[in-house]
C-alpha cells in the first residue's frame, strides 16, 4: 500500500512557522512527508530540514517525495524524543523552526497488517516501529486486569475502562486475544448499550488508543521532545505542534505555558529566588482548528489543533 498522509492544517503550521526565513528546520514526526514537503519548498537557498520518524514505511515515502529537495533533507530514523541525539549526531546545535504532527497516521490506520484500527482484520500489533518487539499483543494478553483497567482509563479516557478490562481478561483466559477483530467485538460487547447507541463512534475507539499510546509510549516522549527542541530553538526560533486528542494536547498546553512563565517564587516574597525566566511566548493563546472546508475534506482533521511559540 502506497503511503499516503493528508497534511492537516499545513497553511496555518507554515505561517507559525515561517521557512522562508532559513536556517534549519526539523520535523519530528515526518510520516510521510507532506508537512516536510510544504517546509522544504519554501526553505531559501543555504536551508536544511530534517525529518525524524521511527516507521521505515514513513521515511522511505518521505525519502521518495522529498526527493526534489534532496540537497537540503536529512532523514533519520527515531522517535520525536531522540531529537536531541538526533541533532547531536549531525552535529546541529541550533536550529530556527521545528514542528510535531502528533499521534497516528492516515497510512498507519489504512494499512491493515498494522493493527491500528478497529475496523479491519489484523493482528494486534500497532507499533509505529515495526522493528520494536512490545506490540499490542503483549498488552492485551499480558497486563493485569489492574494494569489494563489503568492504560484504558489513563490514555483512552474510556469511563468503562474496569468493564472493558475485565471482559478481557475473562476472553483470554479461555484463549489468547489475537487479532484487532476479536479485541473490538469484547469491548463492543463490554460497553453498555445504552452508551453504545449514544455515540457516532465505535466503541472500541477509546480502548485502541489507549493500547496503542501505551505500546508506542505516545505521551511519556512529548515533555522531553518539546523541552529539548525548544531549548535548542536560536531566538526568534519557533515550534508548533498539532495534536488529535485532549491527552496530546493539555501535554503539549502545559509544557509551552511552563515555558512561557516566568518568576514561580510565592506571592508573598519580597523578591525573586527562584530566578526563572520566560523562554518562549505562547503564538495563540487559543489552539488554531480546522476551517470548514478542510474538515469536510479530510474527517481526520475534525480532532485537530495547532499551538506555535517563538524562542525569546
Amino acid at each position: 500500500m502506497e503511503f499516503s498522509h493528508v497534511s492537516i492544517l499545513a497553511p496555518e503550521c507554515m505561517e507559525i512557522l515561517q521557512p522562508e526565513r532559513g536556517g534549519v528546520y526539523v520535523d519530528c514526526t515526518a510520516g510521510g512527508g507532506g508537512h516536510s514537503f510544504e517546509i522544504a519548498r519554501r526553505l531559501p537557498e543555504g536551508g536544511r530540514l530534517i525529518c525524524l520518524d521511527r516507521d521505515d514505511a514513513a521515511l522511505a515515502a518521505c525519502e521518495k517525495r522529498l526527493a526534489p529537495f534532496s540537497d537540503r533533507v536529512t532523514l533519520v530514523k527515531t522517535n520525536f524524543s531522540g531529537i536531541g541525539a538526533a541533532l547531536d549526531m549531525l552535529g546541529i546545535e541550533q536550529i530556527h523552526g521545528v514542528m510535531w504532527d502528533l499521534g497516528v497516521s492516515s497510512y498507519q490506520l489504512d494499512e491493515k497488517g498494522r493493527g491500528f484500527s478497529y475496523t479491519a482484520e489484523a493482528p494486534l500489533d500497532m507499533r509505529m516501529d515495526q522493528t520494536a518487539a512490545f506490540c499490542a499483543r503483549d498488552v492485551v494478553n499480558g497486563y493485569s486486569e489492574a494494569e489494563l483497567t489503568r492504560v484504558i482509563r489513563d490514555y483512552g479516557e474510556e469511563k468503562f475502562a474496569a468493564r472493558v478490562a475485565r471482559a478481557i481478561c475473562e476472553k483470554r483466559a479461555e484463549k489468547e486475544i489475537e487479532t484487532t477483530s476479536e479485541l473490538a467485538q469484547i469491548v463492543h460487547q463490554a460497553i453498555p448499550a445504552a452508551a453504545r447507541f449514544k455515540e457516532n463512534q465505535h466503541p472500541a475507539r477509546r480502548t485502541f488508543q489507549a493500547i496503542r499510546i501505551e505500546v508506542n509510549g505516545e505521551l511519556d516522549s512529548i515533555p522531553p521532545s518539546l523541552e529539548e527542541a525548544i531549548r535548542r530553538l536560536a531566538p526568534g526560533g519557533r515550534a508548533a505542534v498539532i495534536t488529535f486528542h485532549s491527552l496530546e494536547d493539555r501535554i503539549a498546553k502545559q509544557t509551552f505555558a511552563n515555558l512561557a512563565s516566568g518568576c514561580t517564587c510565592p506571592p508573598n516574597f519580597p523578591v525573586c529566588v527562584c530566578g526563572k525566566k520566560p523562554t518562549v511566548k505562547i503564538l495563540n493563546k487559543k489552539p488554531i482548528l480546522p476551517t470548514e472546508a478542510e474538515m469536510n475534506d479530510n474527517p481526520r482533521s475534525r480532532s485537530a489543533k495547532l499551538r506555535g511559540v517563538e524562542k525569546l
